[in-house]
C-alpha cells in the first residue's frame, strides 16, 4: 500500500512506543478511534502493523514482508532513489547489485546506460539488465530463493569473492537509529557482506520505511557505507551517526 500522511504519521508513532493504544493514537493523531482502527487493519493486512490486545504494535522482526507486497510498498519513493542512483552511476563503471525491490528499481533506472558490468545476485535485476545491450551482466552461482528469485549460500559468496567492483549498490530491511543494519535472512546478509567487502564504494538504497524498522539479523553499519539514497531525510539521531561516519546522505527529490 501506499501511505497516505496520516498513516505515516501512525507508523511513526507506532516505532516511537513500539506499542501504543487506539485511543493514544487516535489523541495524537487527532482523529476518531474508528479512523485509526480503519488505518491500521489496512496496514495489518500489509504486514506493516499487529494488532495486539488493547493495542497496535510493530509486526514480528523474524519474518520480513512478502515479496510480493514489497513490490508495491513505497513504490514511487523507490522510483525517486533509483533515479538518483542511476544519475549518479557513470558509464562504463563495475557494480554489484544485491537483493530487493529497491535495488530491481536501480536496475530499471540504469536500463540506458552504456558500458556497464554488472554483478548480481538477483536474478531480477539480472532479467532487467538483460534488456539493455551496452550492459555485461554476470549472474552469481547458489540456491535460487522462489519467493524473489534473489540467489544466496556459500557459492555464492565464493563467486563475488572474485569480483572487485566501482560501486556497490545493496538495499536493506532496517536501519537502526545507532546505524545498525538489519535484514532477516542470515544467508542473504552474508552475501550482502561480501559484496561491501567487494565494492570500492558501498551505495546503501532505502526508503524512509526502513529509519528504525526491526530486523532480526546484523549486516554492517553505516560506517561502512559510502553514500545513503533515500527519500527522507533521516531521524535526528541517525543523522547524527550518518555525519559522525561521513555518509553522504542524497534526499531524492
Amino acid at each position: 500500500m501506499t501511505l497516505n500522511p496520516r498513516q505515516r504519521r501512525l507508523l511513526e508513532a507506532v516505532r516511537r512506543h513500539v506499542t501504543i493504544s487506539v485511543e493514544a493514537l487516535a489523541q495524537q493523531l487527532e482523529v476518531t478511534p474508528q479512523t485509526v482502527r480503519r488505518d491500521v487493519k489496512q496496514m495489518e493486512e500489509a504486514k506493516l502493523l499487529t494488532r495486539y490486545h488493547g493495542g497496535v504494535g510493530l509486526p514480528s522482526s523474524v519474518e520480513n514482508i512478502d515479496y510480493s507486497q514489497r513490490l508495491a510498498l513505497n513504490i514511487e519513493a523507490k522510483r525517486r532513489i533509483a533515479g538518483a542512483v542511476a544519475a549518479r552511476v557513470p558509464p562504463g563503471c563495475s557494480l554489484l547489485i544485491n537483493i530487493g525491490t529497491t535495488t530491481e528499481e536501480v536496475a530499471r533506472a540504469l536500463i540506458h546506460h552504456q558500458g556497464l558490468h554488472v554483478v548480481t545476485n538477483n536474478l531480477n535485476v539480472a532479467a532487467i539488465l538483460a534488456d539493455n545491450p551496452a550492459c555485461e551482466v554476470i549472474v552469481a552461482g547458489g540456491v535460487v530463493r522462489g519467493r524473489d528469485r534473489g540467489i544466496v549460500g556459500e557459492a555464492t559468496i565464493d563467486f563475488i569473492r572474485q569480483f572487485k567492483v566501482d560501486i556497490g549498490v545493496i538495499g536493506i530491511s532496517s536501519i537502526e537509529s545507532d546505524g545498525t543494519l538489519r535484514d532477516f535472512d542470515p544467508r542473504e546478509v552474508k552475501v550482502a557482506q561480501a559484496i561491501i567487502a567487494q565494492s570500492r564504494e558501498v551505495w546503501l538504497v532505502a526508503d524512509r520505511d526502513k529509519f528504525g524498522r526491526h530486523a532480526l539479523v546484523r549486516m554492517a553499519h553505516l560506517s561502512q557505507v559510502d553514500m545513503l539514497f533515500t527519500d527522507a531525510r533521516p531521524p535526528e539521531a541517525l543523522a547524527k551517526v550518518l555525519k559522525e561516519a561521513h555518509v553522504k546522505v542524497v534526499v531524492a527529490p
